[in-house]
């Protein structure tokens, strides 16, 4: 039984020569069972036309905000929050660049600003278009909203020209929104614990010790985990972020005791537990209860003492069934340092990263990481953007 039967996909089919490739997507979708609702740009009619696409998904296409004979209102709310999905195939680059910086001049660009769930985008344009800077930065921008981009082919292309820029196969944009449902409901049952963002460790009422510490990967895995049908306690420090699912509970801390306290009071009860805030390893012995002034001559010194290593203090209470995952950031000996960590902290898998790769790492949108488990075993993942790793992470962790 395909995962896809009984599901709700919003298909929408921009102007380019590979929307004739677009009714065989219908066909598939249609065929494992899903409802698909056709929300189509005006120059997409002039590629395909709509009686084929309406034949196929039984249902009327939708193009303009109104009919214009009867003056039926289109609402693109009521499509956003009907849909488990939307996949838009082909993505011409113009439709990407009003996708990405919010130009809703058209039915299939409202929609896609007003859906709740996972959008799909699988770009299809010639070479010279798709490698474009500005193309390039649109796509990183749609990466970074959430988006999934099914990357286009190399190939022939309808120029004449051979390069990037084919739209992928029905097939495997099919398989890819198969995959999605079908891990969707993969922990449905258990419960995660996650820790995100910095720790500030207080010097005095008005100044802290912390770190760079954005909080975007914890988040995103927090989302991750909870849109595989997780309950999610998200323990974070102080970070500009908020939550989108309802099954993401946060309790909000700023000290590394305080993070310790919340963490030990949900992981008796968490299957797993991911490790991925920035904690910070010392915190001034005395904080001054007013702000210290500063003097000419004299420089105050900072005693400082060491704060409790979550991640230890969990590995060494785990009981049997419990997954524990940590994070390394490193400068040298990435691996070989991440590798005593894990050991040392009886983690069963350690997520490194390192500062030396650019674009990774604190307040980006991106990151590239390995995965080091405690049987040795190593992956090693191209730079992504964060939820993608996310994604990779949660694989990890289930495999």
């Amino acid at each position: 039984m395909s995962s896809l039967l009984g599901k709700h996909i919003i298909l929408g089919i921009c102007g380019g020569i590979a929307a004739y490739k677009s009714v065989s997507l219908l066909r598939l979708l249609v065929k494992a069972g899903a409802e698909v609702q056709v929300v189509i740009t005006p120059a997409g009619k002039e590629f395909i036309t709509p009686v084929t696409l309406s034949a196929l998904s039984q249902k009327p296409v939708v193009s303009e905000f109104f009919t214009a004979n009867t003056g039926v209102w289109n609402s693109h709310v009521d499509l956003g929050l009907w849909a488990d999905c939307m996949v838009i195939a082909p993505a011409t680059a113009s439709s990407i660049g009003k996708m990405a910086h919010g130009i809703a001049d058209n039915m299939l660009i409202t929609t896609y600003l007003s859906a709740k769930s996972q959008v799909f985008v699988a770009p299809a344009m010639d070479l010279d278009m798709m490698a474009h800077p500005s193309t390039q930065a649109n796509i990183e921008l749609l990466r970074s909203y959430g988006n999934i981009i099914i990357e286009p082919e190399s190939g022939e292309l309808a120029s004449g020209l051979v390069g990037k820029g084919r739209m992928e196969e029905p097939e495997k944009i099919f398989a890819c929104l198969e995959t999605y449902f079908g891990r969707k409901n993969d922990l449905k049952g258990k419960k995660v614990l996650i820790t995100a963002g910095p720790t500030y460790e207080k010097i005095d009422p008005v100044r802290f010790i912390g770190n760079y510490s954005s909080g975007k990967m914890g988040y995103a895995i927090a989302e991750e985990c909870a849109s595989r049908g997780a309950e999610v306690c998200l323990v974070s420090g102080p970070v500009a972020l908020t939550v989108s699912n309802p099954s993401i509970k946060v309790i909000n801390i700023e000290s590394a005791r305080e993070m310790l306290d919340a963490c030990e009071d949900v992981f008796p009860r968490a299957d797993i537990a991911i490790m991925c805030a920035a904690v910070a390893d010392y915190a001034p012995s005395d904080v001054a209860d007013r702000k210290i002034k500063r003097e000419h001559d004299e420089v105050p010194v900072i005693h400082l003492v060491k704060n409790p290593d979550i991640a230890a203090s969990l590995g060494a209470s785990k009981r049997q069934g419990q997954i524990i995952v940590g994070f390394a950031l490193e400068t040298d000996n990435e691996f070989a340092n991440a590798s005593e960590k894990l050991r040392r902290k009886n983690l069963d898998m350690i997520v490194l990263n390192s500062l030396r790769d650019k674009g990774a790492c604190f307040g980006t949108d991106t990151n590239k990481v390995s995965v080091i488990k405690s049987d040795g075993s190593r992956l090693d993942f191209p730079m992504k953007s964060k939820r993608e790793v996310a994604k990779d992470i949660v694989d990890s962790i289930l495999s």
